[in-house]
């Protein structure tokens, strides 16, 4: 099972598609019912048994509509970075591309990260996942 959350710094597009298929999957199981017809099918019965799937399917549904009319490559995996690490993000990415070296004392210490986000914020879009903002790009 995939966890995905509002509360994670970092999604990968791919975790969310994997999620809806799962909860689909789950659904659909309890919507048909056996396949022998020894079940009734219950359309409601799957949102009564937990409707935190039925609530996470939709909010998750509307975050891929959104990702997938942002990001071209969104099937193929996207990353997805909470509004509230991007500036960790920055600093990550910069010492990933050798911007800048991760243990230098100086001039990492002196680098207005917050500055460098919004700069980068630049080529990415927002979307929200249940009232948080992610950027994607």
């Amino acid at each position: 099972m995939t966890n995905i959350s509002n509360s994670d710094d970092i999604i990968d597009s791919r975790d969310i598609i994997a999620r809806i298929e799962e909860l689909e999957a789950e659904r659909d199981s309890h919507v048909l019912g056996a396949p022998d017809g020894s079940e009734t099918p219950d359309p409601e019965g799957w949102a009564g048994d937990n409707p935190e799937d039925s609530d996470e399917l939709d909010a998750l549904y509307a975050l891929a509509k959104e990702g997938a009319d942002y990001a071209a490559d969104w099937q193929h995996g996207e990353t997805l970075i909470r509004d509230s690490y991007f500036r960790h993000y920055a600093q990550e990415l910069a010492e990933d591309i050798g911007a800048i070296q991760a243990n230098a004392p100086w001039p990492v210490y002196c680098i207005d990260w917050d500055q460098a986000a919004r700069d980068l914020k630049m080529d990415y879009g927002a979307v929200d996942f249940a009232g948080v903002t992610y950027w994607v790009r």
